[in-house]
């Protein structure tokens, strides 16, 4: 049986959460923001801009 490579827990100093250590092949928190953010950008219709469209991209459901 072969080990595979596996995520490690750190503590952090100072904070409440710990943090997870990378694994090979993954994306880090900031590749994977920029990949939604991308696709994010793709399914906004073609068009110019309403004027709340802003304001409805930005709010956030209240169970945020």
């Amino acid at each position: 049986m072969t080990e595979e490579p596996r995520q490690r827990v750190e503590k952090v100093r100072g904070s409440r959460r710990a943090r997870l250590t990378r694994v090979e092949g993954t994306l880090s928190d900031s590749e994977a923001e920029a990949t939604l953010r991308e696709q994010e950008q793709e399914a906004r219709p073609p068009g110019p801009a309403g004027a709340n469209d802003a304001r409805l991209l930005g709010d956030k459901p209240p169970h945020y």
